[in-house]
């Protein structure tokens, strides 16, 4: 996979904007046949929810601590293994007041990724964590 583990989030003292972290979960389905899609489009996807979440959050403490933070962001990308999987997850963030977004492409009107704003990790984790790293 490329993504990192995520076991340690900030070192010892590290500033509090150092600890957030940015979920994004893609359908790992959509790699797979008989969707097949290509690996750019799977990105995108990916893209498009993280940068709309960030968007819509944008006046939030932590979504302009994790901005400023440039190169420093860090982004966990998570694997929902279909879209019922994905819409699930997001009904239990919503009813636990997680901010997100879900990206539905269009004109399929098929629900492909869901992104968090920036968080602190302990705040969010227990809702992702029987979610794998996508790979």
């Amino acid at each position: 996979g490329c993504a990192a583990p995520y076991t340690s989030m900030a070192a010892p003292g590290a500033t509090a904007a150092a600890a957030l972290v940015q979920y994004v979960v893609l359908r790992g389905d959509l790699c797979r046949p008989p969707r097949s899609w290509p690996l750019g489009a799977v990105v995108a996807q990916g893209c498009h929810a993280a940068l709309a979440a960030a968007h819509a959050h944008r006046q939030h403490p932590d979504t302009r601590a994790y901005l400023e933070l440039g190169g420093a962001m860090r982004t966990v990308v998570l694997e929902a293994p279909d879209e019922a999987a994905l819409t699930a997850l997001a009904e239990t963030l919503k009813q636990n007041n997680i901010d997100h977004q879900v990206w539905t492409e269009q004109p399929e009107n098929m629900a492909t990724c869901l992104a968090l704003r920036p968080y602190p990790k302990d705040q969010v984790h227990q809702h992702l964590k029987k979610f794998k790293l996508l790979k």
